[in-house]
């Protein structure tokens, strides 16, 4: 083995992993898994959380070719074998914070990373949002992936027609994961790097009342309304209610941007999600 040939990356708990040559067998945490995909890197495999169930929830999947990607399963349904089914030669997972790999019970990711490198990223509310995207983006390069400044310069357009239309008015944005026809948890946007990239581009997001909850404020139905929302962000993963379920006939004008709080930080994704937005806004 060269030095020239040894694959080495620092995640985000200064932890090095090291493998004699790059590795291409890559088992992701989902939101890692169609991150890495939106920057040139294909999976072979993805695996959920305590939220997910058996089948792959496709709010959180991105572009992700499923009929190509295996998906091994959520929660307490994952063991080390089965991780490690498919021989993979790299898990990436993703944190947030002090390092505990999100999706894993620590009786199982301790062992996995005895047998198999583990890079972890943090998502959590102490880092950006471009912050996050330049370490995926890292990770992704040292796995072979090239940049492709097209994608930047979409992103780039995208954020400035944002910024551009925020500016031609203040509707009110409210981010929420409705649980059901009573009852929201409804975000608050300082807490959620996506959410600041939104505030930072002239988005006006309601912020519910101090109280308990320190990412979400648990509203009954008439005190999430009364927020006076003209657009909604609703949380469309498999385990949110439907919006529908929530606001019923009394609450149904405002336009609805589908938001999955889990996000993808790849530049062709976040252009996306912020040309959403802005077709919201602009009505």
């Amino acid at each position: 083995m060269t030095e020239q040939s040894e694959w080495r990356f620092s995640d985000d708990r200064g932890q090095l992993s090291t493998a004699p040559r790059r590795p291409e067998r890559v088992l992701a945490y989902v939101q890692a898994g169609a991150t890495l995909w939106g920057l040139g890197i294909r999976p072979q495999a993805i695996f959920g959380s305590d939220h997910d169930g058996p089948d792959p929830d496709r709010a959180k999947t991105g572009t992700l070719p499923l009929d190509e990607v295996a998906y091994v399963g959520a929660g307490s349904g994952l063991d080390v074998e089965r991780l490690l089914s498919g021989r993979p030669d790299l898990v990436v997972a993703v944190s947030y914070g002090n390092g505990h790999v999100y999706g894993l019970a620590p009786e199982t990711a301790k062992p996995l990373e005895e047998r198999v490198p583990v890079v972890v990223i943090d998502v959590s509310q102490a880092r950006t949002f471009e912050e996050i995207g330049d370490r995926f983006a890292e990770l992704a390069r040292s796995l072979g992936a090239e940049d492709r400044a097209d994608a930047d310069a979409d992103l780039d357009a995208a954020r400035e027609r944002l910024r551009t239309t925020a500016a031609a008015g203040t509707p009110r944005v409210l981010a929420l994961s409705p649980a059901g026809p009573g009852q929201a948890h409804v975000a608050r946007p300082k807490m959620w790097p996506e959410l600041r990239v939104l505030t930072g581009l002239g988005v006006h997001l309601v912020e519910p009342a101090p109280g308990p909850g320190a990412n979400w404020s648990t509203l009954d139905r008439a005190d999430t309304f009364a927020l006076r929302p003209d657009v909604i962000l609703t949380d469309i993963r498999a385990h949110a209610a439907p919006l529908d379920e929530l606001r019923g006939d009394e609450y149904g004008a405002a336009p609805v941007v589908p938001w999955n709080p889990e996000p993808l930080y790849g530049p062709r994704d976040h252009a996306r999600f912020l040309g959403l937005v802005a077709d919201a806004l602009e009505g």
